[in-house]
């Protein structure tokens, strides 16, 4: 016998019940893990310090497409940290409207496309999916695009939204980890850089993607980065303390001082407080590097353009899309008078222990050595060498100061 629609309803019923009382306990045992692998010290974590870098990844499950199985790794408390911001929506608005930037990729992708049309484009840490939208437009075949960050569920909303459904597949996970429905890609483009191009940089999984989906004449695009350096008058920000309202306020100015001999400062500055031209320092060409080569030491000769007090190096970069285009495109990070071109890099300066009255043609030269920090390979320990070779007169005794990118 059974028995009437009512039984069966108090059956539906109840197994309803029990499988949310399952997914409540299964969502418990997540959270315990979680908080217990948060608070583990770095040395039990066994991810690899290869993984993705300077901006936005975290989560971990199949994406839509039942693509990107994989078993997830532990992550360090840094590293959960760090994809978690990118999954915050104010960061992805600074990005965005950051026009240097965005308008840089999206000519770039829609201006070439000997490159782009009906090829395979994979776009490592797609965030929004913003890059992969202009791929589509721009008649690429298929476009995949990855990012460990949750706000890869809001990007599926906004690819279904634009009618990209079809064309844009979006894997949640870490590159090194998913299983892309392909072999091998025709492009991979990345926004990896940070500030100081390298800091949080996740240059280590664009290199990881390159090796091993790029295909035979295939480009890893921006193909090209140039570190760059200039004197930097900061009277500005560093005398601001001498006089607040007619109250003198040096005591804060010693404190600014010191902690800018340690700390690096990243701001945007002017071409006006510039008192030399920029030279190159450090080069990368995306096609070729390893990892290894994102550690170095690089020797810079900067000539002083006026005289003038010098309290500073400031550093930016340049990105280049070169290989193969139509159409080259190019963009600078550097010190702008409009500040609607300014990016949101900004610049990184680094502060010179006692600062340097200079001549019109003196010369300060030195070594930069950039290392990533032992306790977090996303950070960076900067050590500056530095001499002030005068027009007349000697050479001055060589300088060594570390700063913490952290």
């Amino acid at each position: 016998g059974g028995g009437g629609p009512e039984d069966s309803e108090a059956l539906r019923k109840e197994n309803e019940r029990l499988r949310e009382e399952l997914k409540r306990q299964q969502e418990l045992i997540e959270a315990a893990k979680a908080t217990m692998l948060g608070g583990a010290d770095d040395d039990s974590d066994s991810s690899t310090d290869d993984e993705p870098a300077a901006k936005r990844r975290g989560g971990g499950e199949e994406n839509a497409e039942g693509l990107g199985a994989r078993v997830e790794k532990p992550m360090k408390k840094s590293e959960r940290s760090y994809f978690d911001s990118y999954s915050k929506i104010g960061i992805h608005h600074e990005m965005l409207s950051d026009s240097t930037r965005t308008g840089g990729y999206r000519d770039f992708l829609c201006n070439n496309p000997s490159l782009i049309r009906d090829k395979v484009v994979l776009d490592v840490g797609c965030g929004t999916g913003i890059l992969c939208m202009f791929a589509a437009r721009a008649g690429a075949k298929m476009v995949i695009g990855i990012d460990m960050s949750d706000i890869i569920d809001d990007a599926r909303e906004i690819v279904r939204a634009n009618g990209f459904e079809d064309k844009i597949t979006l894997i949640k996970g870490k590159v090194e980890e998913v299983t892309l429905p392909v072999d091998r890609v025709d492009v991979i483009v990345s926004e990896w850089m940070g500030y100081f191009l390298l800091y949080e940089s996740m240059m280590d999984s664009v290199v990881y993607a390159r090796d091993k989906y790029l295909a035979p004449g295939g480009v890893c695009m921006p193909d090209k980065m140039v570190m760059k350096v200039a004197l930097l008058n900061d009277d500005q920000r560093l005398n601001f303390w001498d006089d607040v309202y007619g109250f003198d306020m040096k005591h804060i100015k010693n404190k600014v001082r010191a902690r800018y001999l340690k700390d690096p400062m990243v701001e945007h500055y002017e071409p006006r407080q510039l008192v030399s031209k920029a030279v190159n320092f450090k080069e990368f060409d995306c096609q070729r590097l390893a990892v290894k080569d994102l550690e170095f030491s690089a020797p810079f000769k900067v000539w002083a353009s006026q005289a003038g007090r010098c309290d500073a190096l400031c550093t930016w970069f340049d990105t280049h899309f070169l290989s193969g285009c139509d159409s080259p495109v190019s963009f600078s990070t550097g010190p702008v008078t409009n500040m609607d071109e300014a990016t949101h890099w900004k610049q990184t300066t680094f502060y010179l222990e006692g600062g340097l009255e200079l001549k019109e043609g003196d010369v300060v030269e030195g070594v930069v050595h950039c290392h990533r920090a032992k306790n977090n390979p996303r950070h960076l320990d900067v050590v500056i060498e530095w001499a002030h070779v005068p027009t007349e007169g000697p050479r001055t005794p060589t300088k060594h100061q570390a700063f913490e990118l952290h």
